[in-house]
């Protein structure tokens, strides 16, 4: 599982050293694609197989499925971690996330969020949690 939040930056060539405390969880390749809420989602492989898997088994003919499939799949890229523990961050990710150059890395439990800090500040306000966790109300999930 992924835990914490970590201050970084893009160097010139779009590269972002990965947190230490994420690197071996990630392993040596990763998959990184578009995520919600304007981040980007990052996967080890064994996570992304089993998150491929449940795309796979949306249905052909719902055409939110094929939104949902499109939105996730044709954003993916296979990443790999150089020694230095730096993964180059593909220019049309950067674009979609808004990442120039200070970017938050947040573990989010199965994966991994790459947010701009602008972003990030924007979409993490406390401010509407104690509704967000009402919604959750009946998803048999006791906080």
């Amino acid at each position: 599982m992924f835990y914490g939040s970590y201050k970084n930056t893009l160097d010139a060539k779009g590269r972002l050293i990965v947190p230490k405390q994420f690197r071996d969880q990630l392993g040596a390749e990763f998959m990184i694609t578009r995520g919600l809420d304007g981040c980007l989602f990052a996967y080890p492989m064994d996570e992304w197989a089993d998150f491929e898997e449940k795309l796979s088994k949306l249905p052909l003919t719902n055409k939110k499925a094929r939104t949902v499939v499109r939105f996730f799949a044709a954003g993916a890229t296979k990443c790999e971690m150089d020694k230095q523990g730096r993964v180059l961050i593909p220019e049309n990710l950067r674009e979609f996330a808004g990442m120039l150059k200070d970017v938050v890395v947040e573990g989010s439990m199965k994966r991994v969020e790459l947010w701009s800090r602008e972003k990030y500040i924007d979409a993490t306000s406390a401010d509407d949690i104690d509704e967000s966790i009402e919604a959750l109300d009946g998803l048999d999930i006791d906080l």
